[in-house]
């Protein structure tokens, strides 16, 4: 008897939800990552190695890359904060197999966009329009 062989999940098929904001086609999709600082501690008395403790988690931007349209819902967003208005909304990260089933879900939570970029435009150019926004959030969970 052989083991059944599973196939890792495609990178390409996914989806972003962010409350009240419809776009769902996204380029790319990066910072679900988060790191915890290591606090070095000695004990006195001896040369042993240092004790390694957890400190503070820090979590990455999330930068969405999409293509340009008339859909101008991200930067809104943005130019609200840059009015003086944080808007802080929670969001998803969703990767879905081959046939569309949700198979891992990124939540990101009180996020607001920090960053935005135009594309860059150059006539030589035939590459489409890529606008990018980098989130900023509070915490990160996969939950699926």
């Amino acid at each position: 008897m052989t083991a059944q062989v599973v196939d890792p999940f495609v990178s390409f098929n996914y989806l972003v939800e962010i409350d009240g904001i419809a776009r769902g086609a996204f380029q790319e999709v990066t910072g679900l990552d988060s790191t915890i600082d290591v606090i070095e501690h000695r004990e006195g008395g001896g040369n042993t190695s240092p004790h390694k403790l957890a400190g503070q988690t820090k979590h990455a931007n999330i930068v969405l890359k999409y293509g340009m349209t008339i859909d101008t819902q991200l930067f809104q967003w943005h130019k609200t904060v840059v009015d003086g208005a944080v808007d802080r909304r929670n969001g998803s990260v969703v990767l879905l197999d081959r046939r569309g089933s949700e198979v891992a879900r990124w939540n990101f939570v009180r996020a607001w966009p920090s960053k935005y970029t135009a594309p860059s435009l150059n006539a030589e150019a035939s590459d489409v329009a890529i606008e990018t926004v980098e989130l900023v959030h509070e915490g990160l969970e996969r939950v699926s």
